[in-house]
């Protein structure tokens, strides 16, 4: 059930809560815009012909690292109206490093202890804000620089929708299936759930 903050409902997030996105691993990610409305291209014969949106987005994608640099990129490709991308996260001397160097599942899946507890406030919106260095924290900071470059140069309708979907990639069989899946998503446009 969603909670009340300042009065209005919160939909909850849709994270898994029994893993911490700031830890080492591979995570494969989708963006759409708003509506679906196809700001980045179009697809033709296969190929995904970018426009100046989707370049943005594209240029902005491949930087990730610059302003991140425990971020690593695997595959990725922008389509008419979603971004796919594989983030993975590699803090030196983090102890679970090996998720990175192996791609072997080690998450655990025994969530929190729960509490009967209110957190006062202030401890509650740091709950809800994505942790410094977390996926959704790189996430929201790639959506807001395309947004702002995009509506001030090219587009001033252009948006996201407000949340993204993740997959933590458990090991090096789904990184390799995810991979392919993300250099035929053009190929297999017409087909793509995401194409209406």
């Amino acid at each position: 059930m969603s909670e009340k903050f300042n009065g209005r409902y919160r939909i909850p997030s849709a994270r898994a809560s029994w893993w911490d996105y700031t830890n080492n691993g591979a995570y494969f990610i989708t963006i759409c815009t708003k509506n679906r409305r196809h700001f980045f291209g179009g697809i033709l014969d296969g190929e995904m012909h970018l426009s100046h949106v989707g370049e943005v987005a594209h240029e902005f994608w491949a930087g990730i690292p610059q302003h991140f640099p425990f971020v690593e990129l695997g595959e990725f490709v922008i389509m008419p109206n979603h971004v796919h991308g594989i983030l993975v996260i590699n803090h030196p001397n983090d102890p679970s490093a090996e998720i990175v160097e192996t791609l072997e599942s080690n998450v655990s899946t025994i969530p929190p202890t729960p509490t009967s507890d209110t957190p006062p406030k202030n401890e509650f919106m740091a709950s809800i804000s994505p942790k410094s260095g977390s996926v959704s924290s790189i996430i929201r900071s790639y959506k807001s620089e395309v947004t702002k470059f995009c509506r001030r140069f090219y587009d001033r309708q252009f948006g996201w929708q407000a949340r993204f979907h993740d997959v933590i990639i458990r090991d090096e069989a789904a990184y390799q299936q995810i991979s392919q899946y993300i250099r035929n998503n053009p190929g297999n446009w017409d087909e793509d759930m995401f194409s209406n």
